[in-house]
């Protein structure tokens, strides 16, 4: 870590932060949070010491949590993520040096703490230096196993809503399956809803859960859902009635995995659409037959994105499929190496001109602004970790990289 960022570049004041330039405050700001990453890797290894040794029962504490709390000024919340990740610290060497030497947050190291192991650190640190914190979620949730069908059944006993007329609001508990039913039904209702533009997004779908409650309030039948729930699945996990245990799983879109056992009980009552993957795991490449992307192109396009690519966006609501070679006048394909998520505001800024995006939209895009900083956007790691060649290997052994 460059430790020529000392304390006497933290004592600012006004005046001279107001003459700094915006190179300025970037560099500054850069160090800062290096700085911040490095002490936080020492108050970890500090502090799963203390909880190691039991040393806050010297204050009379009876947790390293409640200690954190009372004796460093720190929220609750606070104190549980860093005991949680100070105790598994030790076992991750490699994760817990990056931390210190600046080169991840803390927030990075503790997106994937709960599925750190010794034998992944080495893995999950490269992933750490090259991903955001939100692709590292998905990148834990790559490493956590598909329910087992029992597990899959606490789910569905697990559901529940509950009222609270006071202050007039539902709590609701749903297994996977249903709140994604749940989730696309109401967002389509919002989505149709004519807005002013000022209209915030949360207030229409309050709308479009009102509308679908006088629906049914008013004696229209529904007899089957009309919403497309997306589940991205092994052709056999699909088809197989052998009854027997299968280590072969669904990925609900948006969420996490589902049993073998969950997909078959989905398709049970459901229009099953199909879109079969090339040896590769991608879906139909189009070229320059067609400008606009076929419908299961769109949806392979937002599993394997989850949200808009533009670095650092996390809008998933009002979303585009963009052309990164552009269909006129650099004649760029329709297919998905080609095509990406972007939210309605980075589309038109990338259309500006001022912002360039160039790459392979199943590998890495780059980014570069008007600055001339290069930053770059990489696919979900659940759609890599099922798509790539580890993937391709554990379905069929003899395929090679």
């Amino acid at each position: 870590m460059d430790t020529a960022f000392g304390l006497g570049r933290l004592e600012l004041i006004g005046s001279d932060v107001a003459r700094m330039s915006n190179a300025q405050l970037a560099e500054d700001l850069d160090g800062l949070f290096r700085l911040r990453s490095a002490i936080d890797g020492r108050i970890l290894i500090l502090l799963g010491e203390a909880e190691r040794r039991q040393a806050f029962r010297d204050d009379g504490a009876t947790s390293a949590e409640n200690w954190a709390v009372e004796r460093f000024s720190v929220g609750q919340p606070t104190a549980r993520a860093f005991v949680r990740v100070a105790e598994k610290a030790w076992d991750l060497p490699q994760l817990t040096a990056a931390l210190n030497a600046g080169e991840i947050s803390f927030d990075k190291l503790r997106a994937v703490a709960d599925v750190a192991t010794p034998e992944n650190d080495t893995e999950l640190v490269e992933a750490a230096r090259e991903r955001s914190v939100r692709e590292l979620a998905d990148v834990a949730r790559s490493h956590r196993k598909a329910p087992a069908p029992a597990e899959a059944g606490l789910d569905h006993d697990r559901r529940s809503l509950r009222f609270n007329d006071t202050f007039r609001t539902m709590t609701v508990q749903l297994p996977p399956e249903s709140f994604a039913e749940t989730r696309s039904c109401i967002q389509s209702m919002a989505r149709d809803i004519p807005s002013d533009g000022e209209t915030p997004w949360d207030q229409r779908m309050c709308d479009g859960f009102m509308g679908l409650v006088r629906s049914r309030s008013k004696g229209d039948a529904i007899i089957k859902s009309p919403y497309f729930v997306v589940v991205h699945v092994p052709l056999a996990a699909l088809v197989d009635g052998s009854g027997e245990d299968s280590d072969l799983a669904g990925e609900l879109e948006q969420d996490g995995l589902l049993s073998a056992g969950t997909v078959q009980q989905i398709a049970c009552d459901a229009t099953v659409a199909l879109a079969i993957d090339d040896d590769a795991g991608r879906t139909m490449y189009e070229g320059r037959s067609r400008r606009e992307p076929t419908g299961p192109q769109r949806r392979e396009v937002r599993r394997r994105d989850r949200h808009c690519r533009f670095p650092g966006c996390a809008n998933v609501t009002f979303t585009d499929t963009h052309h990164i070679k552009r269909w006129k006048p650099d004649r760029g394909p329709t297919d998905l190496d080609n095509l990406c998520l972007l939210c309605v505001h980075h589309h038109h800024l990338v259309h500006q001109g001022d912002w360039t995006m160039s790459g392979n939209a199943n590998e890495e895009l780059t980014v570069v602004g008007p600055s001339g900083r290069v930053m770059t956007s990489r696919p979900s790691p659940l759609w890599t970790a099922v798509t790539g060649p580890a993937a391709r290997r554990a379905v069929d052994p003899r395929q090679a990289d």
